[in-house]
């Protein structure tokens, strides 16, 4: 409780140096921003930190929901979509442009365009108590996580191998978002001296990153990396593994049908992959996908079982808090967001019954990670690898466009058919691809977007 209440303190404080070292417990906290209240909340673990107001998205500007985390942070920063509007103590979470920040103006009610705005003093607070990969959650209506209890989820193992995955079959996660990055420019001003921060001793053990491992249904990309994967090993030249569909690919599908005589109709064909399977020797995939990252970049992407594949798991995410190596013990909080899910999607995906995407009791979280069916190797596996602020998230939509290189798995949800629609437009990268257009002046302080 000490630790808590210094740490709160330490936010609220006018006198915060931004640049610090991030707080002592900083990778297990979490920052959720309410819409609805135009609020945010800092907690660690289930405890409330500190809350500031905020001012999101206007009509038209819409601020994303879901599952983000800190990717960059700049004590200075200007957007180059809006005029070069200043955008002090930022703090990225996509990189198609949102972002915390500082702003004058900070009304009871949605003005910025698109990003989060903070009061002055509570943006340059919480900017030198965080550090990268520090989970921001931003939901329609407010939510707030719960410790779980008996928790069948992962612990902590040692001591750690050296090699972790040297005998198991894993695919490399190359899904990559391939759309240009919308950077803004950054002119940094010069720092004072007040803001210049002694360096601390560097710790003799320095602790990994935290894992960040996302549990999925498996997809196109997926399927067709497991094609490509077989096609090789038969001998026909399908390229890297990666998920992508180029003209090796397209021509090692074709030669395949040649040879075994099939229609070479359409592509991935239920007909073309019974008989690959069956000539490769290879049982079919499973349901679902676990691909783990570390420091913003993938390590491992395996398949594994979902029960009950035709009920939508819904959208969840775990944080380790309590974690004790030694004495390989871990606890974690669950956060649950209902998450729409259009119907060309379910349709794609088997899904019959998405009740559970709207479900948001304190054991949704629980039941979903219960459905998995993860072998006790790769669960060992993982557990060795495991370190403080690692978390787990679950969701049926498997990786979105905003997820890509210099990211963690970031998941956007869709709370109401209305918000669906609109941000199925608006997360479409065209800003990154067009050319830069001319705005208008706009005033001090405002977003991204």
């Amino acid at each position: 409780m000490y630790r808590l209440a210094a740490f709160g303190l330490a936010l609220m404080s006018t006198c915060v140096l931004a640049g610090t070292a991030a707080a002592e417990n900083a990778r297990t906290l979490q920052i959720i921003v309410s819409k609805d209240k135009q609020s945010l909340a800092v907690y660690d673990g289930d405890k409330v930190v500190t809350t500031s107001k905020v001012s999101t998205g206007k009509e038209g500007h819409d601020t994303p929901t879901g599952i983000f985390s800190i990717l960059d942070k700049k004590k200075y920063h200007e957007s180059n979509i809006y005029s070069n509007a200043p955008m002090p103590w930022m703090q990225r979470l996509t990189w198609s442009g949102i972002a915390l920040h500082e702003s004058s103006s900070v009304p009871n009610y949605p003005a910025s365009h698109g990003c989060v705005r903070l009061p002055a003093k509570f943006a340059q607070s919480l900017y030198g108590q965080t550090e990268r990969g520090v989970h921001v959650i931003i939901t329609d209506a407010q939510v707030a996580p719960v410790m779980l209890h008996d928790a069948k989820l992962f612990a902590p193992k040692k001591p750690v191998p050296v090699n972790l995955m040297s005998d198991v079959p894993l695919r490399a996660d190359y899904f990559a978002r391939t759309t240009k990055q919308l950077e803004v420019a950054m002119n940094m001003a010069p720092v004072s001296p007040l803001l210049t921060t002694p360096k601390k001793a560097e710790a003799q053990t320095p602790e990994a990153a935290p894992l960040r491992i996302l549990i999925t249904r498996r997809g196109e990309r997926e399927q067709v990396a497991d094609v490509q994967a077989m096609l090789n090993d038969l001998g026909f030249d399908a390229g890297s593994h990666d998920g992508f569909v180029g003209p090796m690919t397209r021509s090692a599908v074709e030669g395949f049908k040649r040879w075994k005589g099939l229609e070479q109709k359409g592509f991935l064909t239920d007909e073309f992959l019974a008989a690959l399977y069956a000539t490769s020797g290879k049982p079919k995939a499973q349901t679902g996908q676990l691909m783990i990252r570390q420091g913003f970049k993938p390590i491992l992407s395996v398949p594994v079982g979902i029960k009950d594949p035709e009920t939508a798991l819904g959208t969840h995410l775990f944080t380790a808090t309590a974690f004790d190596r030694e004495e390989g013990t871990a606890g974690w909080q669950a956060l649950t967001l209902p998450n729409r899910l259009p119907e060309a999607m379910m349709k794609r995906l088997g899904i019959t019954n998405s009740d559970a995407a709207f479900t948001t009791t304190e054991t949704a979280a629980q039941q979903a990670f219960d459905r998995i069916e993860i072998s006790a190797e790769l669960r060992d596996r993982i557990e060795t690898m495991l370190t403080s602020g690692s978390s787990i998230t679950i969701n049926d939509q498997g990786i979105g466009q905003d997820t890509g290189d210099g990211t963690d798995f970031i998941t956007i949800t869709r709370s109401s058919p209305e918000r669906m629609e609109a941000q199925t437009v608006s997360s479409k990268p065209q800003r990154a691809e067009k050319p830069a257009r001319k705005v208008r002046a706009i005033p001090l302080g405002v977003g991204l977007y």
